[in-house]
């Protein structure tokens, strides 16, 4: 937890610093503001191994993109590599409380959604490989054109939402 938050709040002050003392002044007057994080990762296949429940997106991004919520609509983009350690780093890590993700898949130009638990990342070369449990739909044994989108499924803070209320904690950055 403390680790995606640093990252992410440094990542986003970086550029706070290059604009000058002027706008740090401006920042410094206006009362704290939080956000909530999604990640999207892209890649041109997949895999999938029902009998181990593995997942591997082949030819992956090496770019993870990131978004918040309303009302802070920040954007912004991090190394895939730098993503893979949010399972092991930090007291409040993915590994104890994995993410869901919508895998999107187009399948003869036909959108195939498949919502999963994410655990166990493995980056080798540009495949990525998730241990999956699936929540919803039928996951195809080889698929292209791949887009996953980690974490909120449904409306955030309403019970139609995978990824929960209680879950939101952890994906906060706090800035002035």
């Amino acid at each position: 937890m403390i680790a995606r938050r640093k990252f992410i709040a440094a990542a986003l002050a970086a550029p706070l610093v290059r604009l000058g003392s002027a706008v740090a002044q401006t920042a410094k007057e206006q009362p704290a503001a939080q956000a909530d994080f999604l990640f999207v990762q892209t890649a041109k296949g997949l895999t999938f191994d029902k009998s181990a429940n593995k997942l591997t997106l082949e030819g992956i991004s090496p770019i993870t993109i990131f978004f918040s919520d309303r009302p802070e609509r920040i954007a912004g983009n991090m190394n895939t590599t730098s993503f893979v350690p949010f399972w092991s780093t930090g007291k409040d890590s993915f590994l104890k409380d994995p993410p869901n993700a919508d895998v999107s898949i187009i399948e003869n130009d036909q959108l195939r959604q498949v919502v999963v638990v994410l655990q166990g990342p493995e980056l080798k070369s540009d495949n990525l490989t998730y241990t999956v449990k699936v929540l919803q739909g039928e996951m195809p044994a080889k698929g292209a054109d791949v887009s996953v989108f980690i974490d909120i499924i449904g409306m955030p803070r309403t019970p139609y939402s995978y990824a929960g209320y209680a879950r939101r904690g952890y994906r906060r950055v706090y800035w002035r």
